[in-house]
This record gives C-alpha cells, sequence and structure tokens, in this order.
C-alpha cells in the first residue's frame, strides 16, 4: 500500500465563515480541502470525490453531524470522520466515539488541535488500507501453501498490533504470550519484560484478580468462561490503578488449564470525559456565585429603601391607634398607607425571590420559558447596580414573543454576564438597552445587550468567547462570565455574537430558536 501523496479533507459546516477558516488553515499545510454547507451536500460530495478525512459540525440543520458520520461509516468505511463539537457537548462526543469516529475536536477549532486530529486520521486511514491490502492478498490466493501461510501469520499480528484496545493472550500455565502495543502503551511496560516471563495476574491487586477468575468461571458476565464488558482495574509499570473494560474468554481446555485471551479497553479517556463535565458544572455554579456577589450588595440596598418606607408608615399609623379611634379622614389616610405597604412588600418580595431562584443550585431543567420574562427579573436585580454605575436603562420588549426551549435560570445567568460586562465597560456611566425581537425568517427569538462603552479592540474580538480569557485588571475578574455564557448559549441550539456600534460601544446579540423549530432546525 502506498500512502496518499496528497490527502483530500472534505469540510461540512454550515458555517461559512468557519468553512472558509479551517479551509485556508488545511491548504496552507498541504492539503487538498473541499467543503460543503449540509450534511446532505456533504455525503454527495463523498459520492464524487471520497475523500480521506471528512471534518463535520455536530450542529446543522437538516442531518445532524452524528447523522453524517453514520451514513459515511456505512457507506464509505474507509473514510476517517473528525468530529467538531460545541464546548461541554461530551455525551455526543462519547457518542460519535462509539459510531467509530477517528477523533474528535472542540469549537472554537483551534489550528493546533485540529493538526494533531488529521495526523491521528491519517494513521488510522493508512493502518486500515494496510489491513486491507493483506485481505485482498488473501483473496487472490497467491502461494497458496508457505506464502499463504506467512501472509496469513502477518495478518493476524497487524490485526493484534492495530487494535485500539489492549490484547493480552495467556497459555495454560497463565504465562502472558500476547501483548500488543496497546497494552505496552496502557500499562507502560515492554513486552520483552512481559511475553513469557510474567502471568496475567502480574497486572491486578490480589483481590480483583481473585474476583475476576470467579466471575469468568461462572455465567452472569456473558456465560461460562467468558466476560463481557466487565469493568476492573489493571496495574501500571508505577503499580497504579488503570480503570479497563475488559472482554475475555477461554480459547481451548486440557489437563492442566486453558488457554485466555482478554481485549482491554481504557477508560481513562471516558472517564476524564465524564470529569470534564463535572468540572463544566462546577464552573457554570462558580460563574453564577460571582455574579450572585457582584448583585448583593445592590440588592441589599434596594431592599433597605422601601423596608424604610413601611417601617416609618407603620410605626405613624401605631402613633394613631394610640391617641384613640380613627376618624373617617384617618380611615381614609391610613387606607393610603396600607396601599403603599402593600406595594411596597410586593416590590420587596419580588426582588427577594428573584434572587433565591437565581441562586438556587438545581438540575437543568428544559422547558418553555418567556423570555421577556427572564429579562423583567434581570432587570429586578441588577437596577440598583445601575443607578449606582449611573447608567440609564432602556428596555424595549416586543410583545407576544414564542416562548423558546431552555432552562431560564441559565438563561437569566447569561443575561446577567452581559448586564455586568457592559456595567464594567462605562465606569463613567451611560446608557444600557435591552431589546427583544422575533426574526420571522430564522423563527428565532433575538435578545440585545447594547452599551456606550468604550467598545472592544478588534485583536481581542477572536479571543472574547475563550475560557479564562479577560481584558480586566487582575482581580476584577478569571475570563469565565463570557466562556460560560457562550457555552451555555450553544447548547440551548443558539447563538451568541458581537459586534461594535458604530457611534460608540458595542452589541451582544442573542439567538435561540422559537419552541415551535425542530431540534435539527436548531442553528438555521
Amino acid at each position: 500500500m502506498t500512502t496518499p501523496e496528497l490527502w483530500s479533507v472534505l469540510i461540512i459546516d454550515d458555517e461559512a465563515d468557519i468553512r472558509e477558516v479551517t479551509a485556508m488553515t488545511l491548504m496552507d499545510a498541504g492539503y487538498r480541502v473541499e467543503t460543503a454547507s449540509d450534511g446532505v451536500e456533504g455525503i454527495k460530495q463523498c459520492e464524487r470525490s471520497e475523500p480521506h478525512i471528512v471534518i463535520t459540525d455536530v450542529r446543522m440543520p437538516g442531518m445532524d453531524g452524528l447523522q453524517v458520520l453514520e451514513t459515511i461509516k456505512q457507506r464509505f468505511p474507509e473514510i476517517q470522520v473528525i468530529v467538531a463539537t460545541a464546548f461541554g457537548e461530551i455525551t455526543t462526543t462519547i457518542r460519535a466515539l462509539q459510531l467509530d469516529a477517528s477523533d474528535f475536536i472542540t469549537k472554537p477549532i483551534h489550528t493546533d488541535a485540529i493538526m494533531v486530529a488529521l495526523k491521528r486520521a491519517r494513521q488510522r486511514y493508512t493502518t486500515r488500507q494496510q489491513i486491507k491490502d493483506y485481505t485482498r492478498q488473501l483473496e487472490r490466493g497467491l502461494d497458496r501453501t508457505t506464502r499463504q501461510l506467512e501472509e496469513t501469520v502477518a495478518y493476524q499480528d497487524r490485526l493484534i498490533e492495530s487494535s485500539m484496545d489492549g490484547i493480552c493472550g495467556c497459555d495454560a500455565d497463565g504465562k502472558v504470550v500476547i501483548f500488543n502495543h496497546s497494552m505496552e502503551q496502557m500499562v507502560g511496560v515492554d513486552r520483552q519484560r512481559v511475553i513469557g516471563k510474567l502471568a496475567l495476574d502480574h497486572f491486578f491487586r490480589p483481590a480483583d484478580y481473585k474476583r475476576l477468575r470467579a466471575d469468568l468461571s461462572a455465567s452472569g458476565h456473558g456465560g461460562s468462561n467468558r466476560l463481557m464488558l466487565y469493568e476492573t482495574h489493571l496495574l501500571d509499570h508505577r503499580r497504579q490503578p488503570v480503570p479497563v473494560q475488559l472482554s475475555a474468554s477461554m480459547l481451548a481446555e486440557d489437563g492442566r488449564g486453558a488457554e485466555l485471551v482478554c481485549f482491554f479497553r481504557d477508560l481513562r479517556r471516558i472517564h476524564r470525559l465524564r470529569q470534564e463535565m463535572a468540572d463544566q458544572a462546577r464552573l457554570l455554579h462558580q460563574d453564577k456565585m460571582m455574579s450572585l456577589g457582584r448583585l448583593a450588595a445592590s440588592v441589599a440596598h434596594e431592599i433597605n429603601n422601601p423596608l424604610a418606607g413601611i417601617l416609618n408608615y407603620i410605626r405613624l399609623m401605631l402613633r394613631a391607634f394610640k391617641k384613640g379611634p380613627l376618624s373617617g379622614a384617618k380611615h381614609e389616610q391610613f387606607t393610603g398607607y396600607l396601599s403603599l405597604v402593600e406595594t411596597e412588600t410586593d416590590r420587596c418580595s419580588k426582588i427577594v425571590s428573584s434572587l433565591l431562584t437565581f441562586s438556587r443550585k438545581s438540575p437543568v431543567s428544559m422547558g418553555a420559558v418567556d423570555i421577556n420574562a427572564v429579562v423583567e427579573r434581570s432587570i429586578i436585580l441588577a437596577r440598583h447596580r445601575l443607578e449606582l454605575g449611573d447608567i440609564v436603562l432602556v428596555c424595549r420588549t416586543t410583545e407576544k414573543l414564542p416562548a423558546i426551549t431552555g432552562d431560564a435560570n441559565q438563561l437569566q445567568q447569561c443575561l446577567l454576564n452581559l448586564i455586568f460586562n457592559a456595567v464594567d465597560a462605562m465606569p463613567d456611566g451611560g446608557t444600557l438597552t435591552l431589546a427583544t425581537t422575533f426574526e420571522a425568517d430564522s423563527r428565532s427569538v433575538v435578545i440585545t445587550v447594547t452599551d456606550t462603552g468604550h467598545g472592544i479592540r478588534e485583536a481581542h474580538m477572536g479571543h472574547l468567547f475563550e475560557p479564562f480569557f479577560t481584558t480586566k485588571e487582575a482581580g476584577n475578574g478569571i475570563g469565565l462570565g463570557l466562556s460560560t455564557t457562550y457555552g451555555i448559549i450553544d447548547r440551548h441550539g443558539g447563538t451568541l455574537t458581537v459586534a461594535n456600534r458604530p457611534d460608540r460601544g458595542a452589541a451582544f446579540s442573542i439567538r435561540l430558536p422559537s419552541a415551535s423549530r425542530s431540534p435539527k432546525e436548531d442553528k438555521e
């Protein structure tokens, strides 16, 4: 088999800017590049040119990335597929790997990450072509005696060596006789120190190995003398546990015992993905708590004013009651006082209720969300902070907006992050404009947060939504607010964009699909 002189790559993404930038990067690196704007066109392009590698986005209208991956693997199994996922889509990533994706990269796409993924895809493509070549040679039936036997052995060796799973075989005495490259990498031990010298139990803690042998003899894990998808721990060269998923089978039996072959899948990568998901949840809550801290002082001041008024009215009425029966005029006056007390108490109740709802740590709850109500609750919490910063609030909401499907608490967190950033951009005061509209063409609800601050430097535009990127001085932020907001909006099937205003300041726009749209239309 010969390695292609020029590797061909097909980029499938519904965003033209991403297609163009990625294509330019790969062409500069020496790849032949084609592009497609959606999954259906991408499949047709595969039929026409059969590229070596496909890079596909997950979230696309019509046929999504996972459907593209599954179709390609069914019809063009030689093509290697790299899946581009958004920040935090751990479940999608695991599903892509199960569908035999070559690799995955996260968006926004970085050059180093895509180059590493392409290198792995080329290696995987080359290895599979080598195996395919050996298969062709066997099918031709060349040299049906010695040569056929040699090629069969070489083919089997290559299959074992090219396996992504660790393969370990033991003879009837328990000594290791097969120990492939993946096993070497998994436990960090050279096969020369293992084959014919060590037994399988060397790589297990005594209790784990005893349990494994007992379960192998039983019938509860795939049948007698078999184990299927059995989770346990190997010991590496430092005697540290390595979580693995094991499938094993007895091959033959004689008077002394039985030969055993084991297939080990390293679970550390999946565990890391699960940990990343947990870390993202922790960062999301951390960002919320930071927002809550910024709100606490201003909310306390805002509640203090109506409470002071309520207290004064109650004291005034108590003094009047102590002086004797009330006249008709006093009754009317006290009715007015009680009406004010009711109004101010209701105002305090709404502020406290909004603060408690926002601060509560709860699992993601997707449902119908009224965006105008989210804007109203955010204004209640942020109003006093705006007043302290000498910032004029202009609110322009469109009535009868269609509902969107999402988590109201997370969306409020996004909006408060944008409001706080706008406040920070106007240290000497200014105007903050909140607006909601409906775009009929895309059936999207749009929230716009506009300020009259100093705007955003062009050099910072490309990094604005990266984790830990911040333009603030040390101690005034850790750069998670916009990154967290971007991740939340993306998981809601929406987009977050920013632009400098022609006159002064910046405008952030959140676009969310209305609830009437299907999930496949989320990025139209």
